[in-house]
């Protein structure tokens, strides 16, 4: 698999379901983890959530302009650094459940978007069984907890809710644009330089 999907999400836990089940080890998790939670797009999500936040003028309190953007930026970043970490990482570790995201690779269109954002509530342990995926519930309730300690005012039961939200959308759409880049990447005109 590519390591980037769509020459910008990272793509380092994607693998093919139709392959016989290999499990990984903590090691590999954590490795997974870090490279998705340092990966140089993450600046790109986090820049989107700053520009949104900014647009919408979430959390008052950081104001406007380029210090308001800045620290919107930051604390997006770390946001998402975090839940990384914690999702792909440490929770998996703790839970024997497996980060990677099987790729189905086949069906209609409508059948694997619903698969690849199932993922977010469906994983695999790592005996290769399917079971509810704690790793995502658990990782991103605790990312959304921290980071209460660093966006005063949002303390609240909506605004947790929000960013809770935010986190399992986050997620679910790049199982949607992990599946389907192989079928873009082939049909590219680059890709098929003798036609």
């Amino acid at each position: 698999m590519d390591k980037r999907a769509f020459g910008v999400v990272p793509n380092y836990k994607t693998t093919d379901a139709s392959l016989p089940y290999q499990p990984i080890s903590s090691k590999e998790k954590m490795t997974i983890a870090a490279k998705d939670s340092f990966d140089w797009t993450l600046s790109l999500v986090a820049a989107g959530y700053a520009g949104l936040g900014q647009l919408t003028n979430q959390n008052r309190q950081f104001g406007q302009g380029l210090a308001g953007y800045g620290n919107r930026f930051v604390r997006n970043y770390s946001d998402q650094v975090m839940g990384n970490l914690l999702v792909e990482g440490a929770i998996p570790v703790l839970v024997h459940e497996d980060p990677r995201y099987f790729r189905r690779g086949q069906g209609t269109f409508w059948s694997r978007v619903g698969y690849a954002t199932s993922r977010v509530f469906v994983t695999r342990n790592d005996s290769g069984g399917s079971e509810f995926n704690y790793s995502e519930l658990i990782g991103n309730s605790l990312a959304v907890g921290i980071s209460n300690s660093y966006y005063p005012g949002s303390r609240t039961l909506g605004g947790n809710f929000q960013k809770f939200t935010l986190q399992f959308a986050t997620d679910a759409l790049s199982n949607v644009l992990k599946e389907f880049w192989p079928d873009v990447k082939h049909k590219l005109p680059l890709q098929h330089p003798d036609n």
